[in-house]
């Protein structure tokens, strides 16, 4: 993608504005990888903006840690600066900071289809996280939009996402004029 920086640019607006009056104090991301778009600039934006407005609450983020035994993910505070490792898949995740529940979820999504399925990269890790995370947060799909695959069909385990975002607006659920 050879505008993929104005794209990016692009989707992190879409994200900052889509969250203004978002009650959620507590969002989960994560770690881009193999070109993934990369979330945490506007989150980390959207956490200052709560400082600013001295909200009772303070904002939190957390990046996903891969749960070994049961096969799913974590949530671990993150912030600019805080220590990082590397998992077993050579991701970085925070080191030693607490498990934290999100209300909300962004996931990075490779692809995506009608109806607000999302196409990662085979794992099935939030697939088997948002079946078993309880209250399940409001969920995300992130991704370019070159990344539309009108013709993808859901496997029986594929969760729909509430929303997919990309660098045009709001892809799902569909917004109707009028």
């Amino acid at each position: 993608m050879p505008d993929r920086m104005h794209r990016a640019e692009l989707l992190q607006r879409v994200m900052r504005i889509w969250l203004v009056g978002r009650p959620d104090t507590v969002i989960g991301a994560y770690w881009p990888i193999k070109g993934e778009f990369d979330p945490l600039p506007a989150l980390h934006r959207w956490k200052e903006d709560g400082e600013l407005l001295d909200e009772p609450q303070p904002r939190r983020i957390g990046l996903p840690v891969v749960d070994k035994v049961r096969q799913t993910l974590k949530f671990h505070a993150w912030f600019p600066g805080c220590p990082m490792e590397e998992d077993a898949y050579g991701i970085p995740k925070p080191k030693d900071t607490e498990v934290i529940t999100p209300t909300l979820l962004f996931v990075p999504c490779v692809g995506y289809a009608p109806g607000g399925f999302r196409l990662g990269y085979g794992g099935g890790f939030y697939d088997r996280t948002l079946a078993a995370l309880q209250p399940r947060p409001y969920t995300v799909g992130v991704g370019f939009a070159h990344g539309f695959l009108p013709d993808h069909e859901p496997e029986a385990h594929d969760v729909p996402l509430d929303a997919l975002l990309n660098e045009l607006g709001v892809v799902w659920p569909i917004q109707m004029g009028g």
